[in-house]
């Protein structure tokens, strides 16, 4: 079983690549929380956890991190996008 980890960081359209952004600055979307993220992830398909107490290591605060389970099918890159585009589309 593959387990993905997906962080706020990686979507938040505030942080640049270098602070850990890992999509399209057209495709983030400002401060975006967990339970979005873990919406985002059923929404394509796959089983998703919510960590709370967690923190993404190049910031300071705790914003927790989401468990991506039964991704066997799919790359990290390929579900961060996916993800990406449905969190902007709940936003909407």
């Amino acid at each position: 079983m593959v387990e993905n980890v997906i962080y706020p960081a990686y979507l938040d359209a505030a942080l640049s690549r270098s602070e850990g952004r890992r999509v399209a600055e057209s495709a983030a979307v400002e401060a975006p929380t967990v339970d979005e993220i873990a919406k985002a992830v059923q929404q394509v398909g796959y089983d998703a956890v919510i960590e709370r107490d967690k923190r993404y290591s190049r910031e300071f605060e705790t914003r927790g991190r989401v468990l991506v389970n039964n991704a066997d099918d799919a790359t990290k890159n390929d579900i961060v996008q996916a993800v990406a585009a449905y969190v902007g589309i709940l936003r909407d």
